[in-house]
């Protein structure tokens, strides 16, 4: 009979701890997620703060006027644009009240002609078209110079009688008398009827947009005639000295007829400006946004009529007659701005939120949420328990399960410390508990096998003894021993 006993079975080894690597590895790719996507939420936040509808008040002149037909062109650009800026029209009985409704500072923008009086505050977003003043005789009468005006029955053709003033003003002729000699031509009449000597009318003088001019198909038809001829103004720079808001223009041959070619050569004149102006106070990225817009959607900002079909920058010489707002300055002057110029603003806004909503995150990971790996000094628990079951274990199979439990801590500890799972925090502790009961085992080991040695010995005489009762009783006082 066998003396090392009934056998136990086999201890089960506790089951080890999931695995936390790929756990806080899922963790921190979630944080990066969240972190880029409140990240550009808080982009995209930021630029619509930034860029927040802004209402711009335009006064401008009568409805039907062709200022505030652009402002209404401007309006639907932003709109279609899906622009920051709204445009409020606010319709005035004429120009003037228009401007002087921006010099009260009511109005953000306005369209004056260099011809009137200028806002202190306004500073120009644009050109938006120029006027031409054509110096008309009947017939071949040739008109050598202005002067020669005062003697002569003058009608102005224009759309308003702000040009009249301005004749005037050019001519050196005061209120009196003499002012009635210029006077302008009844609504409706054509150039051709202006002639017929019964009005009495030596000379005409035009003051007519560029645009509409080369357009104009009258002209041509009344030349066929024979009906007028266009003059220079030799007089330019002397004027423009004079009268800081004249501007030189010089009409190319053909400009106003092909066929009798008029002017035959290119003709000197004299001419105005129509400037597209805001306030000074405007902020710079107002004012360039507003003329970037203004420049790039030209084509679809110009008149059926022929007015604002093309735009030009707005001056940026320190002597112009009104001053280019600065906002719309560097626009011009650096119109091919970088990505980092034009982006710069929401890239710093990105960094921080990066940085601040990385740094709540990572907090969040060290301190809450990331599985920390088991401490290698925690094992040692497991392994003074195995020490604490040696002495119990009377055969040698219980010792075996006793030792696999042991070797399956130790395997456990190395592959955690390979994987990440458990830290060297304790592992000397674990190495010396880890000896201390391998030695016990190996000590127990001994200790079995040399009492089971000694039974073996005791029981074989005992076995080949016959089976009387004395026998019998040194059997079973050895079993029971």
């Amino acid at each position: 009979m066998s003396a090392e006993g009934p056998t136990s079975s086999p201890i089960e080894p506790p089951p080890r701890r999931p695995k936390v690597i790929k756990t806080n590895q899922q963790q921190v790719f979630l944080y990066v997620v969240l972190t880029l996507l409140l990240s550009l939420a808080t982009v995209w936040g930021g630029r619509t703060m930034l860029h927040n509808s802004e209402t711009l008040i335009f006064a401008v002149g009568a409805p039907n006027s062709d200022e505030a037909l652009f402002a209404a062109k401007l309006a639907t650009v932003l709109k279609n644009n899906a622009s920051r800026f709204r445009i409020k029209i606010v319709n005035n009985p004429d120009s003037a009240k228009a401007l002087a409704q921006f010099d009260r500072k009511q109005a953000d923008l306005a369209v004056l002609r260099t011809d009137a009086k200028v806002p202190l505050r306004a500073r120009t977003l644009a050109i938006l078209e120029h006027d031409l003043v054509l110096l008309l005789g009947p017939g071949n009468k040739k008109i050598k110079s202005l002067a020669e005006l005062k003697k002569k029955k003058v009608a102005v053709l224009a759309e308003n009688d702000s040009s009249l003033a301005f004749l005037r003003s050019i001519l050196d002729i005061p209120d009196g008398p003499d002012a009635a000699k210029i006077q302008m031509a009844p609504q409706g009449v054509t150039l051709d009827k202006l002639f017929v000597p019964a009005n009495g009318f030596g000379a005409v003088i035009a003051i007519v947009h560029a645009s509409r001019a080369v357009r104009d198909k009258t002209y041509e038809q009344v030349a066929r005639r024979g009906g007028f001829t266009l003059n220079a103004i030799d007089e330019t720079k002397a004027l423009a000295r004079k009268f800081p808001g004249i501007s030189d223009e010089t009409l190319t041959a053909g400009t106003l007829s092909a066929s009798p070619e008029i002017p035959d050569d290119d003709l000197e004149t004299i001419g105005l400006e129509w400037l597209l102006v805001t306030q000074s106070r405007m902020s710079a990225s107002t004012a360039g946004d507003l003329a970037r817009i203004v420049y790039e959607n030209k084509s679809a900002l110009g008149l059926d009529n022929g007015f604002a079909t093309k735009i030009e920058p707005a001056s940026v010489e320190k002597d112009a007659y009104v001053m280019a707002h600065q906002g719309a300055a560097d626009y011009i002057n650096d119109d091919t701005k970088s990505f980092m110029d034009k982006y710069s603003d929401m890239m710093y806004l990105g960094a921080a939120a990066l940085s601040v909503i990385g740094s709540i995150f990572a907090a969040i990971y060290a301190k809450i949420t990331r599985i920390a790996p088991e401490k290698a000094g925690e094992l040692s628990t497991a392994v003074l328990d195995i020490g604490e079951r040696i002495e119990h274990a009377h055969s040698l199979d219980q010792l075996e399960c006793l030792q696999d439990e042991l070797e399956g801590i130790l395997r456990g500890a190395v592959i955690g410390l390979r994987d990440g799972t458990i830290s060297t925090d304790g592992l000397d502790t674990f190495k010396l508990g880890y000896e201390f009961v391998r030695d016990e085992v190996a000590m127990r080991r001994d200790y079995l096998k040399r009492h089971c040695g000694e039974l073996e010995k005791t029981a074989a005489p005992a076995a080949l003894a016959p089976p009387d009762e004395s026998n019998v009783v040194v059997v079973k006082t050895a079993q029971s021993a």
